[in-house]
């Protein structure tokens, strides 16, 4: 029997990636740091883009 995967939230709205269709959940973006993995869903990564790519602390947005 497999495990069953973890539900995945966008960490800044909390939108729900399960409510995704399989294309539209290709579309997540997803950070890996010392606290574990977060995600964001296709519009807070397009709202944020400056910020990721500047690579700026999560606690500036």
């Amino acid at each position: 029997m497999s495990e069953r995967p973890e539900p995945i939230n966008c960490e800044h709205c909390g939108r729900d990636r399960s409510t995704d269709t399989d294309v539209d959940a290709l579309a997540w973006a997803s950070d890996t740091d010392a606290t574990g993995t977060h995600w964001l869903c296709p519009q807070c990564a397009r709202d944020h883009v400056r910020d990721i790519e500047g690579k700026l602390p999560r606690e500036y947005w």
